[in-house]
């Protein structure tokens, strides 16, 4: 089970963070990943992460104002948010692939994801 928390209002150029809990399984094997939702649009891959940290994929739009991170330890990934803008706003997933080595052809897919966390709304007002 996967727990997200964190999203919230900010304005444009702020910062949140959102984190991820999750309870059973064994985190330190998952493949772990967020994707946002925007209301009347699909649900797009935001950043992965590899079992250990090392490998850290971000979609285009984020790339240099987000970053994935995760505590195998606490059983809990983040996303920290930095230089918000309006077009981030949407509800965030925290999401896990229990299956196989990182790879971010399927980290990205979710039609390739085994779990997902309920969703947190992040609206960023300009």
């Amino acid at each position: 089970q996967l727990q997200a928390s964190g999203g919230g209002l900010v304005q444009a150029g702020g910062s949140l963070r959102l984190s991820c809990v999750a309870s059973g399984g064994t985190f330190s094997t998952y493949t772990l990943a967020w994707f946002r939702q925007a209301p009347g649009k699909e649900r797009e891959f935001v950043a992965g992460i590899s079992l250990s940290g090392g490998r850290r994929d971000y979609t285009p739009s984020v790339k240099g104002r987000f970053t994935i991170s995760r505590d195998n330890a606490k059983h809990t990934v983040y996303l920290q948010m930095n230089s918000l803008k309006p077009e981030d706003t949407a509800a965030y997933y925290c999401a896990a692939r229990t299956r196989g080595s990182y790879n971010v052809n399927y980290a990205s897919n979710p039609l390739f994801i085994d779990y997902w966390g309920r969703g947190t709304q992040v609206t960023v007002s300009s």
